[in-house]
């Protein structure tokens, strides 16, 4: 089995080491400082206290690897587009993509039946590049859960959690993803398999998409802002808003909304990955977070008076600071 990780950083990093380490023939595609370093050093993996070190290939040029069996996207979602032509070079006919991506994925309604069937989305595909050039068939979806930090050129810390939740867009428990979910587990993570893989990706939305926006308008942590009574009111709108849409769209949230928040709360006081890309300079991941859900909003009928607000802030700030451009 050849699996190839494209985005090497934080998440990618972290299952390329897990994978490598393992004995899985992997590769990773990096780009700038970190590969350089992984180059010279290997890929440093910090878990637990105890540092690890592999030698996976590496490259900034996916068309340098040859085909693979699996191809691991774990970029940011408004990074993708810049790889996927030459990740197109990866493939063979089986070739499967696992979008380890944030956010509503652009394949949302492949294999998914009733009146949306097929139906792209503009906010997260807005030329379709990746409908055409990756194809929703090749598609695994996935949630990734590990927090894991690049802590500094390569060495990626992790700092917790090892579930990697996997499922086909059909629903299926296909050969290729019980294959992949084998290989995942052989790592050392866990890899449930489901057959609802939608449900999932809400759930953690849910937080996506009320606290990272939130948090980059204020600068506070998930406990500031569940701390806040205001402010949480606020978050709790958004969700109930969400849930709303999803329902529509046939979701089951396992868990209801105030079990949510209080989940973010028990995290403490950590920034979101919004307020650290806004701090660091970094394009905000904002069309697949926010803008998505608003877009998913529109399409069913369901009135998102609170999303369209934190969104028309959010998409302000991130554009005066250089990090976001207002789609016009």
């Amino acid at each position: 089995m050849k699996i190839c990780i494209v985005g090497a950083g934080a998440i990618g990093g972290y299952l390329g080491a897990r994978l490598a380490l393992a004995g899985v023939e992997v590769s990773l595609v990096a780009r700038g400082a970190h590969l350089d370093a992984m180059r010279r050093h290997g890929l440093r993996l910090v878990s637990e206290g105890t540092e690890t070190v592999c030698h996976p290939r590496m490259t900034d040029d996916p068309r340098e690897l040859g085909v693979q069996d699996y191809v691991i996207v774990a970029l940011k979602a408004h990074g993708v587009d810049s790889v996927v032509e030459a990740m197109t070079a990866l493939y063979h006919a089986d070739t499967a993509v696992v979008m380890a991506v944030n956010g509503v994925p652009w394949w949302y309604f492949h294999g998914l039946p009733g009146p949306y069937a097929e139906r792209r989305l503009k906010s997260v595909d807005r030329d379709g590049l990746q409908w055409r050039l990756i194809g929703p068939e090749r598609v695994i979806g996935s949630v990734v859960y590990p927090a894991c930090e690049v802590r500094e050129a390569g060495v990626i810390e992790h700092l917790e959690g090892d579930r990697l939740s996997l499922g086909e867009p059909s629903g299926q428990k296909s050969a290729r993803v019980v294959a992949l979910a084998d290989a995942l587990r052989s790592a050392g993570l866990k890899a449930p398999v489901r057959t609802q893989i939608r449900d999932e990706i809400w759930i953690k939305l849910w937080g996506n998409l009320s606290f990272n926006p939130l948090s980059a308008l204020t600068g506070a942590t998930l406990e500031t802002l569940c701390g806040t009574p205001a402010v949480r009111a606020v978050a709790r709108a958004m969700m109930v808003e969400a849930q709303a849409i999803g329902e529509a769209l046939g979701v089951r949230f396992a868990v209801d909304v105030d079990q949510r928040i209080a989940g973010a709360a028990a995290v403490g006081a950590h920034k979101t990955s919004m307020l650290q890309d806004l701090e660091r300079g970094r394009t905000l991941e904002i069309d697949a977070l926010v803008t998505a859900v608003q877009e998913l909003g529109r399409l069913v009928g369901v009135p998102t008076p609170t999303i369209d607000a934190v969104l028309a802030l959010v998409q302000l700030r991130a554009a005066e600071a250089g990090c976001y451009r207002i789609p016009g």
